[in-house]
């Protein structure tokens, strides 16, 4: 069954415990904690502290670092108690050793692509990332329209795991919503992050079922 994890990004930011909480009860799997530094990506948003918070609530949390050298915040993420770090491939000149790091403070390990971004990177790593991230809109705001080139990427992705006989997550963020989420799920994608469709609709738990079904 598809996984989904609500993006933080989207939620109210004064009522950030009361939102992870819906999202629980929605059905939510995962919360999707966007690490942003302002030179990454142009915004800056939550820090190690905020996510050692979150950690403490009903979700696991799922932290996305779109930071320059991702490795200096590794080890801090890993104590505020995360299970999954995602690194982005064009943020470090070390994308194996930052997997081997993540793996080495106990959580699951995973690896981001911007939309732009060849998955050949990928190709020296298999086996070394529990978790492809494949960002199906160019990281920094919430709200925009899914690239469409980048199912193609997930499903190439998918073919890249199968000919190697590794096993990931392959994760999608940017523009899901009840209509591409079919389209990413019959290309490979397992997990889907959504932020304004979920966090913008009156009743999340009714989405949350209708992405299920859809994909089911």
């Amino acid at each position: 069954m598809v996984k989904i994890a609500p993006s933080l990004l989207a939620a109210d930011y004064l009522r950030i415990g009361e939102e992870i909480r819906r999202m629980a009860d929605a059905g939510a799997d995962y919360l999707h904690f966007d690490v942003m530094d302002g030179s990454f990506v142009p915004g800056i948003t939550f820090g190690q502290d905020v996510a050692a918070r979150a950690a403490e609530g009903p979700l696991p949390v799922d932290a996305h670092l779109m930071v320059v050298n991702p490795e200096k915040h590794i080890d801090a993420f890993a104590r505020a108690g995360v299970k999954i770090i995602t690194v982005h491939a064009e943020a470090t000149a070390h994308l194996h050793r930052a997997l081997h790091q993540i793996r080495a403070v106990g959580c699951l390990a995973g690896v981001a692509l911007n939309p732009a971004t060849s998955p050949d990177c990928l190709r020296y790593v298999m086996g070394d990332f529990d978790l492809a991230l494949v960002m199906t809109v160019n990281p920094g705001y919430g709200g925009q329209k899914l690239i469409s080139a980048c199912i193609d990427k997930v499903a190439e992705i998918r073919g890249m795991l199968d000919r190697a006989g590794k096993d990931a997550i392959i994760e999608v963020d940017g523009g899901v919503n009840t209509e591409t989420a079919v389209p990413l799920m019959r290309a490979g994608a397992t997990m889907l992050v959504a932020g304004s469709a979920l966090y913008g609709a009156p009743d999340a738990r009714a989405v949350i079922d209708t992405l299920r079904r859809e994909c089911a």
